[in-house]
């Protein structure tokens, strides 16, 4: 099979003909179909995540996955009803299962697990291995390019809003504000609409053609930020809202510059969820966050009944998509177009792969089931 793999930090990803992946007793194999591409990625090569991962070499990025099943180790349960042929998405957390946060259902929390394409081979290649306790079976089959991105863009935004509504910042008097425009925010804008119970959402970004997506995907009002003080932002929001503050905010952005800002425009008691991962710290004036009784969230990734729930909304057709298709070849390319952040919405690689079609069995695409772990 093909696959893109890094061989060290900051360098170009290698396209290789390697082996096709084999099997243990409790995975199945699955054929991508598409796969995600990710600021993260571009993070993961350039060595953000280096002290963290303390990953071995090589690398074969790519943690948004949906595909079809190609083989089905012996040991899989025949409750799960999985099949050859089905279509799938991977739940990208993946635990040790006996800890307290696995045991509560946070498998991408625990702090002994994995994530695909951060150690445990990606979605950057034909085919990859999974444990069949991460696979989510797709009743109403969709097309790869909005369903990879669900995995991740498509759900990390949805849990952290879920972090506001639980904070009871959340309702029909209520400004929410999303930071961020691109993929996460495009996800983002909607899942506040249907999530707010009628809060006037508004989008803050630097860039007029993202913001126009947003105001598309349900934003009440949009708000470029360059070049404006945090005065201005204020001044802005009142004539668009008749409030000069905001109640509840997430971050799809990461940088200290909207961290600041949005901790700046939270109005007393109000809540602020980070998921954007751009910078590496945060700096906040302690006095007014603690007088103001503010509070501030970081919510990481998603759980699998997180995603259960999202992939419900798409299968429902509730959920819109901003996407770039890519072909394999050139993912590099595309690479240094997301480092330059000029991607608008999600990237996606799309395999050849037909969703209606059987998947190939010959010995070279298909591993025979494993009889031991």
């Amino acid at each position: 099979m093909l696959a893109a793999r890094m061989h060290g930090y900051k360098q170009p990803l290698v396209i290789e003909d390697i082996k096709v992946p084999e099997i243990l007793a409790d995975q199945v194999l699955v054929r991508v179909g598409g796969a995600g591409m990710c600021r993260s990625d571009v993070q993961l090569i350039d060595g953000y995540f280096a002290e963290a991962l303390q990953t071995k070499f090589p690398i074969t990025p790519g943690h948004e996955i949906a595909g079809l099943i190609s083989a089905i180790g012996d040991r899989v349960p025949e409750s799960t009803q999985l099949a050859i042929g089905d279509q799938v998405v991977v739940a990208a957390g993946w635990g040790d299962s006996i800890c307290r946060q696995c045991r509560l259902g946070n498998e991408q929390l625990c702090e002994h697990g994995s994530w695909p394409g951060f150690g445990p081979p990606g979605g950057y290649a034909e085919y990859v291995p999974v444990p069949y306790r991460q696979l989510i079976k797709i009743q109403h089959r969709l097309k790869w390019e909005e369903l990879a991105p669900l995995t991740d863009a498509g759900v990390t935004p949805y849990r952290a809003i879920k972090k506001l509504r639980a904070a009871g910042v959340l309702g029909p008097d209520r400004v929410m504000a999303v930071f961020g425009a691109s993929g996460l925010g495009s996800y983002a804008v909607q899942y506040a609409k249907l999530l707010s119970a009628g809060a006037t959402v508004v989008v803050f970004a630097r860039n007029d053609e993202k913001l126009a997506i947003a105001k598309e995907r349900g934003a009440d009002f949009t708000i470029n930020t360059r070049g404006k003080s945090l005065a201005d932002l204020h001044d802005e929001l009142f004539k668009l809202t008749g409030k000069r503050k905001i109640d509840a905010a997430i971050d799809c952005v990461g940088a200290a510059e909207t961290i600041q800002t949005g901790i700046g425009l939270l109005a007393t008691a109000g809540a602020f969820v980070s998921v954007g991962l751009v910078g590496t710290r945060i700096d906040i004036p302690l006095f007014p966050f603690t007088a103001g009784e503010l509070t501030y969230h970081g919510s990481f990734w998603a759980n699998y009944a997180d995603l259960q729930e999202v992939l419900a909304l798409a299968q429902q057709g509730k959920i819109q998509h901003s996407i770039k298709k890519i072909r394999f070849q050139d993912v590099n390319e595309n690479l240094e177009i997301l480092r330059a952040g000029e991607i608008i919405g999600r990237a996606v690689i799309v395999f050849d792969v037909d969703a209606d079609a059987a998947p190939d069995t010959d010995a070279n695409t298909a591993q025979k089931p494993a009889s031991a772990a």
